[in-house]
């Protein structure tokens, strides 16, 4: 049975609309600000998403939840901004000359679980980020992403390897 706020939403009520971005937007922004390397970056981010859902939420199917909707909205948007950022700086080295730094080979002890997060590929922050920090199954995951079942499992065990690495946590076998 369809929600009744995105049934009137649908219907054009910005009224109804706003209230689904009041119940969802705290959710939505968890995720973004995890996948961003700039707080004020994701803030940006979750409110694009929101006005692209406004525009095709007509595209929201009966089975999928609108905080997915939104989220899976919202990871795309990062991941295009990613994109960008990489596209930019790549320029910016190639004009200024500069040879891309390696990083270094030890992680300090003290590694935040925010740093040691931001240096996992999107993908792998997000996936956690969804089944981990925001308590999505990983069928929920799979729909807010777009990927395979198999690949967020796949994403989700070398992610927290990557993490339990960088932080020091012995591995359980």
């Amino acid at each position: 049975m369809e929600d009744p706020l995105i049934r009137r939403a649908r219907e054009g009520s910005s009224d109804a609309f706003s209230r689904l971005v009041a119940d969802h937007q705290q959710a939505v922004r968890a995720f973004v600000r995890r996948l961003c390397a700039q707080p004020d970056d994701a803030d940006d981010l979750a409110q694009e998403a929101f006005v692209t859902a406004w525009a095709i939420l007509h595209k929201l199917r009966d089975d999928v939840s609108f905080r997915t909707f939104v989220c899976g909205i919202a990871y795309r948007k990062a991941l295009n901004d990613r994109r960008r950022l990489n596209r930019s700086g790549a320029r910016d080295t190639e004009w200024f000359g500069l040879q891309e730094q390696s990083r270094p080979s030890t992680i300090d002890a003290k590694l935040s679980v925010q740093a040691a997060l931001a240096s996992l590929p999107l993908d792998q922050r997000a996936a956690i980020s969804l089944c981990v920090a925001a308590d999505y199954s990983h069928a929920e995951a799979a729909e807010i992403l777009g990927l395979p079942l198999g690949t967020i499992k796949s994403h989700i065990l070398k992610g927290r390897a990557k993490l339990n690495a960088l932080l020091g946590v012995p591995d359980d076998k």
